[in-house]
């Protein structure tokens, strides 16, 4: 009896809260203010768009692996092939001219992640401020030719990715120069953490640093038609010490944590020679960090000249302005890739790449690629090192048939 009582008046005081929020939603409506505001939220103002793309593919590979004199040679192939394929849809929400929701999950065939996930604010022309998950401005290639149907190669060339995405603030842009344009993109982080190997890794959400990462990007295209494009890119910051980490300064007077800093350079030039069109792209990176001392399996320490950098150039020719129609939407890409990572560390290796694919453009954002890659990586590492990789060396030769798509 007491419960049913307690459970009528609960009734009535939820019957009473629902009509007082009617009310104040009443009184709201009358205001000419928010009035006035909802009328201007004209349809076609808010959309919401799905895009994103596809690369999927076929890959024949033989490895042969050497250490000591000793060679073993392995072979294998996949279908979808989980290092080349991606199904990554992205989500664009458009507020009003102002506002520019991004978000890019992507599925790798095992595993879920998301590129990035941003908020854009047009302040004006030329002046964009963005906050959230972004990918950072460092060089050109993972910003501007990662996606599949962009890239003219089956894969991304090694090591451009040391930058990444991070959790951030970004302000980009760009204006005229006379006959010319200028572009830039400055971006403040929550940067990375040094590992016990002497890698690096980005902190995350988490950011267990106290200190941020500056990153940024200057462009220049001189020539007037644009079909030229130079850039500068820059970053520095400390980097985080985890829990349980094993390496020291070198200097154990010194109470400086370790940082460290990039730089790269990139290149991209399109010309068109009647019916040709060539295509160049380039990209220099470098990372230093500071030197420290580590410790390897047997807890001996060692140390080394943290420093690592990667280039690549490619160019491609495209008879785009062929009169026939099958021809000109053939394309011949060839790339070359070096990546070289610290001698002397557990990871340290030479790396070299050529790169030969045929593509076939079935539209403007849709290409099957037929690639052809040879990589050589030799171990740089002393051997009293424990899983030191000196003397070791990989070769790999890959068929690659690929199919990519912009959704």
């Amino acid at each position: 009896m007491k419960t049913s009582k307690i459970l009528t008046k609960f009734l009535h005081l939820a019957v009473l809260v629902i009509l007082g929020a009617n009310t104040s939603m009443a009184q709201g409506s009358d205001n000419p203010d928010v009035t006035k505001q909802v009328a201007a939220l004209k349809p076609g103002e808010s959309n919401l768009m799905v895009v994103g793309l596809v690369t999927f593919g076929f890959v024949n590979q033989s490895t042969t692996n050497s250490f000591g004199g000793v060679k073993s040679t392995d072979k294998s192939n996949s279908i979808g092939d989980v290092d080349r394929y991606e199904f990554s849809p992205m989500f664009l929400w458009r507020h009003g001219d102002k506002l520019l929701a991004e978000f890019e999950p992507s599925w790798d065939g095992s595993n879920i992640g998301v590129n990035w996930a941003d908020i854009s604010y047009y302040v004006a022309p030329g002046f964009i401020v963005r906050g959230g998950y972004i990918v950072l401005p460092f060089g050109t290639y993972t910003k501007r030719l990662a996606a599949g149907w962009i890239n003219k190669l089956p894969s991304d060339p090694m090591g451009t990715d040391m930058a990444g995405s991070d959790f951030g603030v970004e302000v980009e842009g760009g204006f005229p120069l006379g006959n010319m344009k200028w572009s830039y993109d400055v971006a403040l982080s929550n940067g990375f953490q040094l590992n016990n190997d002497g890698t690096i890794s980005g902190v995350g959400i988490s950011a267990i640093n106290n200190g941020k990462t500056l990153t940024g990007r200057l462009a220049l295209l001189p020539l007037s038609n644009s079909s030229l494009e130079i850039g500068v890119s820059s970053l520095y910051g400390s980097l985080a010490t985890p829990a349980g980490a094993t390496f020291t300064n070198i200097n154990p007077s010194d109470k400086k944590g370790p940082n460290v800093s990039m730089f790269a350079v990139d290149l991209n030039f399109v010309k068109n020679i009647n019916p040709v069109q060539i295509n160049i792209k380039g990209q220099y990176s470098s990372a230093m960090v500071t030197n420290m001392n580590y410790a390897d399996t047997l807890n001996n320490t060692y140390t080394f000249k943290n420093a690592t950098s990667t280039a690549f150039g490619q160019v491609s020719v495209r008879p785009s302005k062929s009169k026939n129609k099958i021809l000109r939407n053939f394309e011949l890409a060839y790339r070359y890739v070096n990546y070289t990572s610290p001698k002397q560390s557990m990871w340290g290796q030479n790396y070299n790449e050529s790169d030969f694919c045929l593509n076939y453009w079935l539209s403007w954002r849709t290409v099957l690629k037929l690639g052809y890659e040879t990589t050589t990586a030799k171990g740089t590492t002393n051997n009293s090192i424990s899983t030191g990789l000196d003397g070791s060396s990989t070769g790999i030769n890959r068929l690659i048939i690929q199919f990519s798509t912009e959704l």
